[in-house]
């Protein structure tokens, strides 16, 4: 469980985020929406380490990660995994390898258990037979499943997946929402997506915060979105006519 208490951060005197406070929970997909310059991106690297915020508390499980030392942090930052909004793979090593990356760098197992756990990602992936290919060689889609091993490949407690849809089409975006959302209740991890796509929201949006203007301006899960009040998430989420209809389908399923 990661929860944040009253974060602040600012960039030359402006506040960027306001009092951000929010709990995210185990084994639930939890969501980071908003416009481009509402914030969200500074949150999400708030949360990872990336940036500090001014004031505040940012607990992992109790721990706070701002007030780490600098060994303390090294080690919590093994428990996390990350998936890129590009894939961020290696082109010169195989699928195989890239997997590995993170076995190579951190754990202390033989190089048999290492190969076996990277393959068991694989699999667990649906790339059983990838392993051999460079990156350059499988599709968009495939190279995100990829990442997707590579996050897990240390059992990581904690997972950050950022736009993990970003220049997918829309039947492999929800191949890949399906994992990261299966994934994340198998491992009973505590994992975060900032993502933009609505259809990722309706999907798998257990637990959504709405940043708007720096400020957590709504909060709830997808089905509260359809009696959601809130004039700015309305504006953002039902912005087109396809999301209109499905709002106005849902509410009158609800009260009739």
């Amino acid at each position: 469980m990661i929860e944040l208490k009253g974060l602040y951060k600012s960039f030359d005197g402006k506040e960027v985020l306001k009092d951000i406070s929010s709990t995210f929970e185990n084994g639930k997909t939890n969501l980071i929406i908003g416009q481009s310059g509402s914030g969200k991106t500074v949150l999400m690297k708030c949360i990872v380490g990336l940036l500090t915020p001014e004031r505040g508390e940012l607990l992992y499980d109790g721990r706070n990660f701002l007030a780490m030392g600098k060994d303390e942090k090294k080690a919590l930052r093994r428990e996390m995994g990350m998936i890129f909004q590009s894939a961020a793979l290696f082109d010169s090593m195989t699928v195989l390898e890239n997997v590995m990356f993170p076995l190579n760098m951190f754990s202390n197992d033989t190089l048999r258990e290492r190969t076996k756990r990277a393959q068991f990602c694989l699999d667990r992936v649906n790339l059983t037979d990838a392993g051999s290919k460079f990156p350059g060689e499988i599709s968009g889609g495939m190279q995100k499943r990829v990442a997707i091993a590579r996050a897990i490949a240390l059992n990581p407690q904690y997972l950050f997946c950022d736009e993990p849809n970003s220049g997918l089409d829309p039947k492999t975006s929800l191949v890949i929402d399906d994992l990261i959302h299966d994934i994340t209740r198998e491992y009973n991890m505590t994992t975060l997506i900032n993502t933009h796509d609505m259809n990722s929201v309706m999907g798998i949006g257990e637990n959504i915060i709405f940043i708007h203007r720096g400020c957590k301006a709504w909060e709830g899960s997808k089905d509260d979105i359809f009696t959601s009040t809130n004039k700015e998430l309305n504006d953002f989420i039902f912005a087109s006519d396809l999301f209109k209809k499905v709002k106005e389908v849902e509410v009158r399923n609800i009260e009739g």
